[in-house]
């Protein structure tokens, strides 16, 4: 197996699907040096490492690169295999991870990055969307953390990796729309959650600044603008 210091990451720090591998790392207590790509270019590092779609997140151990961000958390878990585990042991609820982190990208982050530049009853209908899916995670979170703190259980896993990469998104949702989508009287299991998840010591130190994130989210929805 490759040391630790042969891992590169290639990412942003606004990017939710970069962190995700960033908490898989910590959690695996693996040294990376993270490479920050310029918003609104591509290093020539990225377009090598990722010909294909050329997107952030992009792994690179020993030399060989790896492309998109829950590809990189299950290989996190499978190269730096002590524990804690990030996927369950049960292929059972492997696959019942598998298939909520995969609602969360389908159902809650595509109508939130549509909203980004949207206005009015468009923008209403696709943060109504947002909400209807974190509602489903709040029934997700019952059953997958049978009573514990995670949705891992007693660890984070692969569902938190998953949301929990959000949070920050969802903090600049809340403060420029004026409403919650994550609160103790709807959704107090994942209100609960969101307290536990960012006080963790793999993941405390790399959600963003929410005022800084928001003012990064107003330069995105105007070059959003500028493409329309």
């Amino acid at each position: 197996m490759a040391k630790d210091e042969d891992v590169k990451l290639v990412g942003s720090w606004t990017s939710p699907f970069v962190m995700r591998p960033r908490i898989a790392l910590n959690i695996k207590s693996v040294d990376y040096e993270f490479v920050q790509e310029t918003f609104g270019s591509k290093s020539q590092l990225l377009l090598q490492s990722n010909p294909v779609h050329k997107k952030i997140p992009v792994l690179i151990h020993a030399g060989k690169p790896i492309a998109e961000s829950s590809i990189i958390v299950e290989y996190i878990d499978e190269v730096w295999s002590s524990a804690p585990s990030i996927l369950p042991s049960d292929p059972y609820d492997r696959a019942l991870a598998r298939f909520w982190a995969s609602v969360v990208d389908e159902k809650f982050f595509t109508p939130m990055k549509a909203s980004v530049g949207a206005e009015g009853e468009v923008k209403k209908g696709l943060m109504n969307q947002a909400v209807e899916a974190i509602g489903l995670l709040e029934e997700a979170f019952g059953t997958l953390s049978r009573g514990k703190a995670f949705f891992g259980g007693d660890h984070i896993g692969f569902v938190d990796i998953a949301f929990g990469s959000f949070l920050g998104w969802i903090r600049v949702a809340e403060t420029s729309n004026g409403m919650k989508l994550i609160d103790a009287a709807k959704t107090p299991g994942l209100d609960g959650w969101a307290q536990r998840f960012s006080a963790h010591d793999a993941v405390k130190d790399l959600l963003p600044d929410t005022a800084k994130l928001l003012e990064f989210s107003k330069v995105l929805a105007a070059k959003l603008k500028e493409k329309h």
